[in-house]
């Protein structure tokens, strides 16, 4: 059996390692400000074997906590859910309209 990924239109933005520009601005879109301020996508310690990266951004999800890197994409699909995305995934599955 194939199938084909309906067309939905989700909302997205591309993680360069900050929310907040340095006079303490949101930058990005209301949802992600809101999903921040609600503790769903929060900060925290990136560990990976004996590495340890503080300031880390994470997501809360339904299957848990993921790591949000540097140039992901954060998207908010069509049931309000927040996830990240790497960047040659996003660019394979979605297109910017």
């Amino acid at each position: 059996m194939k199938a084909r990924k309906k067309p939905v239109v989700v909302e997205c933005f591309q993680y360069d390692g900050d929310l907040i520009n340095k006079d303490g601005e949101y930058y990005v879109p209301d949802w992600a400000k809101k999903a921040h301020l609600d503790g769903i996508l929060f900060y925290g310690t990136y560990v990976s074997g004996d590495k340890e990266l503080p300031g880390a951004l994470f997501v809360k999800t339904l299957e848990g906590d993921m790591f949000v890197s540097t140039f992901d994409y954060v998207i908010k699909g069509v049931n309000g859910e927040v996830y990240p995305c790497k960047p040659d995934i996003f660019e394979k599955t979605y297109e910017i309209i």
